[in-house]
């Protein structure tokens, strides 16, 4: 494979940071190669498709279709519907950037014989101490790096990331200078893409009837406060949408699958000072353990807190939390950060 080709494929979803990242790619020097996956289609629309077909034919690049429906539907989408059927709370973005989205990337590269592959994601890299490793966007209200902590080396190393360095705003300015002022309005992405505003109402349609029942809400005495709707209907921290009315603030403290039942509480009753992690992917387990400056984020832009981690088997770790956190479910996942590098990450267990 010819690392000095200056051939590079490209994940293109039809939206303004691919195509703006495939604008800069060809600026800097490099032959792309757009591919757009078919990963899933509501109501079987694929605008996306013909936006990515029509900037590709711009741009005069060559533009790939790759099928991967079933293959999202197996590791994505089952494993979604399987999660909350667990009573945990699923990572979708994760699961599918790190196992599916870039493995895949670098599976048709390698069958085209290029090295390099690249996407939009706002997100730079970095090498330190003979490793490389996903740092910060320049844009850190964009910034998608708690999404990329389980990548391999191997994919690390072939990764460009032409967004790294500009903000939305510096993105969209750029799309409309070029004269592609149709990419430069485009709407953003929100939540996860098969079921972007409502996970219920996508559990539901999956989801047979009789699996999902109405149960209790409990308080944390046992003492009966109503009903709810089925306990995959609900996440550890949810106050909003749970369909009772007290006379105080609750939130979802424990979830029950053998009772389906609900445990409500106060906030001050969901914090915690420490919580494990399995399915763990690290860089470099030294400059985790033994730095005092590592921060663990358990949620995409909220929720970051300094820790120290001990692992309590190869792939377990033990964090212990310098400040309380609330609101840490199941299956969610976990990333490590010294300043903007991350450092690797987890699933909370």
């Amino acid at each position: 494979m010819n690392v000095a080709n200056k051939q590079v494929v490209l994940g293109m979803s039809g939206g303004t940071d691919s195509s703006v990242a495939a604008m800069l790619l060809q600026e800097q020097g490099y032959e792309v190669v757009g591919v757009t996956f078919r990963f899933f289609e509501k109501n079987e629309d694929t605008t996306y498709l013909r936006d990515a077909q029509e900037l590709a034919a711009s741009l005069q690049i060559r533009h790939i279709v790759y099928d991967a429906r079933e293959l999202f539907k197996d590791k994505i989408i089952n494993y979604f519907i399987d999660e909350y059927m667990d009573a945990r709370t699923p990572v979708p973005c994760v699961v599918c950037n790190n196992t599916l989205k870039w493995p895949l990337l670098a599976k048709i590269a390698d069958e085209m014989g290029i090295w390099y592959i690249a996407t939009g994601h706002y997100v730079r890299k970095t090498f330190f101490e003979g490793k490389h490793y996903i740092q910060c966007a320049v844009d850190r209200d964009k910034d998608q790096s708690f999404f990329l902590w389980g990548l391999s080396q191997e994919v690390l190393q072939r990764m460009l990331l032409p967004m790294g360095e500009l903000t939305k705003i510096e993105a969209r300015a750029y799309a409309l200078q070029r004269g592609f002022a149709k990419v430069s309005t485009k709407k953003d992405s929100i939540g996860v893409c098969f079921c972007p505003f409502d996970y219920q109402r996508f559990l539901k349609e999956h989801v047979p009837a009789e699996r999902i029942n109405k149960g209790q809400f409990l308080d944390e005495t046992g003492t009966f406060l109503g009903w709810h709707e089925g306990y995959p209907f609900y996440t550890i921290g949810q106050r909003r949408g749970l369909g009772i009315h007290l006379n105080r603030a609750v939130f979802v403290k424990e979830i029950s699958k053998e009772k389906n039942e609900i445990i409500l509480a106060p906030l001050s009753s969901l914090e915690k000072m420490e919580m494990k992690l399995k399915h763990i992917h690290i860089v470099d387990n030294n400059l985790l353990l033994n730095s005092n400056d590592v921060v663990v984020k358990i949620r995409y832009r909220k929720q970051q807190n300094n820790c120290t981690v001990a692992f309590l088997s190869e792939n377990e770790l033990l964090i212990s939390l310098k400040e309380a956190l609330t609101a840490i479910a199941s299956g969610q996942a976990a990333a490590f950060y010294l300043d903007d590098i991350v450092l690797g990450g987890g699933i909370i267990v």
